[in-house]
């Protein structure tokens, strides 16, 4: 008996934006090295249901989507799978022709079929060629009439190397309608509940998910398979901790996928990502990859990694981030032919076997921030690599419209990047890490953000205090963070109809309508570092900037090297909430820049020592026994 690896799907919802990752318009042409659609063959009308759609006389479409395509040279790099087949159910006169491509995203034609009538048409199609990269797709023709595509599903007759069920781990805090739709999107899915054992709701917030308006529906079809867990705030690592930790004593899970909260759902990801782990030859974790909500065609990432030098995370190439499948569907782009490897995966979306998480370990005690990039670098240290796997996503609030570096999240940004270069990083004093740190921390100051250096200090602060406090500081991290930003009155917005709004005398700066060309590297960026922070040191402000903003920017024309010419300025928030004032503060200043270098130089100095008590520390941090005293207030 085949086993299913991955349906055809399609939007139920009829959502035109997101049609072009269910299906491609086969009409393409280049004008300037760049794809440009000349007709558009698939319409969301045309979407019949969860599993059908029709092809009108005449037209052609391409299935080579995002979701419908097979990601073989993932098939082949990490699983027993040696072949699939492709069963096509089909209504209607036409062709299906079967495609495949290579790493360099070369189209190949593999086989094809007339089909007449009702129709079941399958195509076997070996693993065998695709070390590199490439996927396997079809194309839809109808010739008089329509075609209709009734259902299709790629499937093997390979056998699993395990059997075992998944179980979801939510985690959230005040997000109880996002809660909520997730819920009832696994509970309508038949073919995903039979696969889930658990799901381990971890509650933080104050305003309850039970409180929600459906949840008892939900809740009542879910049945004994959903756990609410209620504990208090101990961010993401601590709610994702205690789903791990309850995993753990599932006899029948084999799998833990874990899941923000503020997120929509494609239940066939579930499904793909729990075969994916059955077959794969030893463990792996299998991430999903993350598109906007809000403009939902748009792809955050492909593949992410951390760079060894600086020890940041990121794409691993730039081309991958926010990549709009509107203008490049997968044909028109060659990168995402190949196959890309990752050092971890967003916990956006993420598939922890449950082997890993007994071999290594549970999260890092760090709240928020760098708890997924560890795990995943931890989890490569001990043999396990990370997939993030094509065809596995779902849709979660961007980060295009916040700034978390300059708010409280910025102490976690500091602190926990350095602990995890401490427990990590393979070079000298962890190579250009405190360097580039403490370049962040002069950027900050000379653009007058003044809280979020103090919280990158607090941070470095914590890092020296050693590992025994990461515990105990979880609940109390967060609530000191914000607490600080009374101190700071640049992190204050003043809001349309405010009757305190200051107004720039200067007026509002121009846009910028082009690329600026003025952005220092290099030795320009030394210059001007060394000119402008003496300038910052001495600088006094006037009796007129510190009454009245000399000039008001919009966000995005805030660049980090024009604003240190100005001593007070009204800058719009990320969100465009409002406007924050910043103003020179010479006796912050020149504290921050004094505490900041004291503390990269004193972490550069006891680098190897922090760095043993940290990678000593870390089995006993990462228990399950530590965590449960945490989880239990203890």
């Amino acid at each position: 008996m085949p086993t299913i690896l991955q349906n055809v799907v399609f939007p139920v919802a009829k959502d035109p934006d997101v049609l072009p990752l269910y299906a491609d318009a086969e009409t393409w042409t280049t004008v300037r090295n760049r794809p440009v659609r000349l007709s558009e063959n698939a319409h969301i009308d045309n979407v019949i249901s969860r599993e059908s759609m029709r092809v009108r006389s005449g037209n052609r479409v391409s299935f080579a989507s995002y979701f419908n395509a097979f990601p073989a040279a993932y098939w082949q790099r990490w699983t027993v799978v040696d072949r699939v087949q492709l069963e096509l159910r089909t209504q209607g006169p036409g062709t299906i022709i079967v495609y495949r491509s290579n790493a360099s995203g070369v189209q190949q034609r593999v086989d094809s079929r007339a089909v007449t009538g009702d129709a079941t048409s399958a195509f076997d199609l070996p693993l065998r060629s695709f070390s590199d990269g490439g996927w396997y797709w079809f194309d839809l023709i109808a010739s008089t009439e329509d075609l209709e595509l009734q259902g299709g599903r790629w499937s093997t007759e390979a056998q699993p190397v395990e059997t075992g069920k998944l179980s979801l781990g939510m985690t959230t805090y005040n997000k109880p309608d996002y809660c909520v739709g997730t819920l009832r999107n696994v509970a309508e899915n038949p073919g995903l509940l039979e696969g889930i054992d658990r799901i381990f709701l971890v509650d933080q917030g104050t305003q309850k998910v039970r409180d929600e308006a459906g949840f008892d529906d939900v809740a009542a079809a879910l049945g004994e398979k959903l756990q609410v867990i209620e504990q208090g705030n101990l961010g993401g690592s601590g709610g994702f901790a205690r789903s791990m930790s309850e995993t753990l004593e599932r006899e029948d899970t084999d799998f833990l996928l874990l899941l923000d909260d503020d997120v929509e759902f494609e239940a066939e990801s579930a499904l793909r990502a729990l075969q994916f782990g059955r077959f794969s030859r030893t463990p792996v974790i299998v991430g999903g990859h993350m598109f906007d909500l809000l403009d939902k065609p748009v792809l955050h990432a492909w593949a992410e990694v951390v760079r060894p030098g600086p020890f940041l995370w990121g794409p691993s190439f730039e081309e991958q981030h926010r990549h709009d499948f509107r203008k490049r569907n997968l044909r028109q782009t060659p990168w995402m032919h190949a196959r890309l490897d990752s050092d971890y995966n967003g916990w956006w979306m993420c598939m922890i076997p449950k082997k890993i998480i007994a071999d290594i370990g549970l999260s890092l005690p760090v709240f928020i921030k760098w708890d997924d990039a560890e795990y995943g670098l931890r989890a490569r240290n001990a043999g396990y690599r990370t997939v993030s796997m094509p065809g596995v996503a779902l849709w979660h609030v961007s980060w295009i419209d916040k700034d978390d570096s300059q708010d409280w999240q910025a102490f976690f940004h500091t602190r926990n990047r350095i602990i995890a270069g401490l427990l990590h990083s393979g070079q000298p004093q962890g190579g250009k890490l405190l360097q580039n740190s403490g370049r962040q921390d002069i950027k900050k100051l000379l653009n007058m953000q003044y809280y979020a250096t103090q919280l990158a200090v607090d941070g470095m602060r914590s890092v020296l205090r050693g590992p025994k406090n990461l515990h105990a500081d979880l609940p109390k991290a967060m609530p000191a963070a914000r607490a600080t930003a009374a101190d700071f009155p640049e992190t204050h917005v003043f809001r349309s109809g405010d009757a305190d709004t200051p107004y720039a005398r200067g007026g509002r700066a121009l846009p910028l309508l082009k690329k600026p060309k003025d952005y220092p590297t290099g030795l320009r960026l030394g210059a001007y570092t060394a000119r402008m922070v003496p300038t910052h040191w001495r600088r006094t402000v006037s009796e007129d900037d510190a009454q009245t903003p000399e000039l008001e920017y919009a966000k995005v024309d805030a660049l980090w090297w024009r604003i240190p010419r100005h001593s007070s300025v009204l800058i719009g928030a990320a969100d465009g909430s409002g406007k924050m004032w910043y103003r020179h503060d010479r006796e912050k200043f020149r504290r921050l820049l004094k505490e900041s270098r004291a503390l990269v130089r004193e972490i550069e100095k006891n680098w190897d020592r922090l760095a043993d008590e940290y990678r000593a520390a870390l089995p006993e941090i990462t228990s399950v026994a530590e965590w449960k005293r945490t989880f239990e207030g203890r």
